[in-house]
């Protein structure tokens, strides 16, 4: 009986008062006392059921848990949920959990379950394998309560629901250029001394607030006083991100679902945040320090709901890769202020300024969309502002984007154009590939003295082979 509604009361509710009225109308036309009170207690029952469903109903609290508490997309996500009813037992109810739209299979469970005899609390328990990045309201709880003639309904929410961040899966990226000539840690030892000393190359004599670990004991023999190691000098190894956000960059942008935990993404851009986050937790593991930025010079999260510390910039160890992968759970293609006179939204200038003014011991990495020449011109200034310059163009043209390709690698930046539908690790491979790289035309080139292995304006005649660049 679907076509049956199911408001206030159950299917046989409605029948019972369809009875009543009937049986109503049979004691009016036969004079029948009986069939009076036969219709006055069909048409009575459903309403006061009702009545009495909304008044005797307990209160509940709900606890959702998540495990893990950091959800990756393409794993599996444990949710377990805690009901407690304001009285042992309470009323029997069916429960049913909301979740995000593109996930089918809506968790039905049965109230009460108790975990222990006469416990108030009962737990259910259930799995869902996100493959979306973003931030997702599950729940709320609902509960249909029915009372024992099965003839009333009453339908609650048990709670506002709980907000899970799902944030995207990293690649296992291998080494190449971009980290080499780094310790095991990513640091790179020196041959000053910290504390240099006249009296011993390698040790010297013990000064106030040395710790006690860094005590010599043969030397100390030897001198007949407290003699200290002289330790190296580490220079903790820098990286920069750049990552473009710019809507017409990725072909524009079009919303997964019209639900408000939709994002503004596009498949390009769904490629260039995994790319991100694998680099980011490539450089990160090897104790970089990193500075992440956006197309316009700001900190690279400043426009995503998910980032904690949306300002934030410098990231740093396992807590530093956390924090990425948070941040880009929620991140969206933003609409860049257009200048008169132009279709689309150049980097900003400040961007390059802002690389320049602060030169890293280490790798600068851009990741964007698609280039114009001026966009290639800007990257390209950059190119003395780290120890090695790698740039990943995801776009649905590689081939139209040879222009820019050009203006970057003669700078000396080693840069590849991909489709969305490219391997992270086969794009990754293809950074330290040497590249037949066509000399600039007369009068053109990047704003910069090339690097190693480029050509600057009226440099080669010929085309020439860009290969990779060893750091420093």
């Amino acid at each position: 009986m679907s076509w049956i509604p199911e408001y206030i009361f159950r299917p046989r509710g409605w029948l019972l008062m369809a009875a009543g009225v009937l049986a109503l109308l049979l004691a009016q036309v036969l004079g029948r006392r009986d069939l009076m009170v036969v219709a006055v207690f069909l048409l009575m029952l459903p309403p006061l059921a009702s009545v009495g469903l909304r008044l005797l109903t307990p209160g509940f609290s709900v606890k959702r848990h998540f495990a893990p508490a950091f959800v990756e997309t393409g794993t599996t996500a444990t949710v377990t949920l805690e009901v407690r009813g304001s009285t042992p037992g309470g009323g029997r109810a069916r429960i049913v959990e909301t979740l995000p739209p593109y996930l089918i299979d809506v968790p039905r469970f049965d109230y009460p379950q108790p975990v222990a005899p006469r416990s108030l609390v009962s737990r259910y328990s259930y799995t869902f394998h996100p493959t979306r990045r973003g931030v997702f309201t599950i729940g709320p709880l609902t509960a249909k309560f029915g009372d024992p003639f099965d003839v009333a309904l009453l339908e609650r929410k048990l709670d506002a629901g709980d907000t899970l961040t799902v944030a995207p899966t990293a690649v296992v990226l291998p080494e190449i250029s971009l980290t080499s000539g780094r310790g095991q840690d990513g640091s790179r030892m020196t041959r000053q001394q910290a504390n240099p000393s006249d009296d011993d190359v390698m040790n010297r004599e013990y000064r106030h607030g040395d710790p006690l670990r860094r005590i010599h004991w043969p030397a100390t023999a030897r001198q007949g006083k407290l003699m200290v190691r002289a330790e190296e000098s580490v220079t903790t190894p820098e990286a920069a991100l750049i990552l473009d956000q710019r809507l017409w960059s990725y072909g524009g942008h079009a919303k997964l679902s019209r639900t408000a935990d939709a994002l503004s993404t596009s498949p390009a851009f769904e490629w260039a945040v995994v790319a991100a986050n694998s680099v980011a937790s490539h450089v990160l593991e090897r104790n970089y320090s990193l500075r992440v930025l956006d197309h316009r010079g700001r900190p690279g999260f400043a426009s995503s709901r998910s980032a904690q510390e949306p300002d934030r910039e410098d990231f740093s160890g396992a807590s530093g890769a956390l924090a990425v992968a948070q941040s880009l759970a929620a991140l969206e293609l933003a609409d860049s202020p257009i200048d008169a006179g132009q279709t689309q939204a150049p980097l900003a200038d400040v961007l390059a300024d802002k690389l320049l003014q602060s030169r890293r011991r280490g790798p600068l990495i851009a990741i964007t969309g698609e280039l114009t020449g001026a966009d290639a011109m800007t990257l390209a200034a950059t190119a003395e502002a780290a120890e090695g310059t790698f740039a990943l163009l995801v776009c649905s043209d590689p081939a139209a984007m040879a222009g820019p390709l050009n203006i970057l690698r003669r700078a000396g930046w080693q840069a590849v154009a991909l489709t969305p539908g490219t391997s992270l690790l086969h794009a990754w491979d293809q950074m330290d590939a040497p590249v037949l790289v066509p000399p600039p035309p007369p009068g053109s080139g990047p704003r910069h003295q090339p690097g190693a292995g480029g050509a600057g304006p009226g440099g080669a005649t010929g085309p020439h082979i860009a290969t990779t660049r060893p750091l420093p």
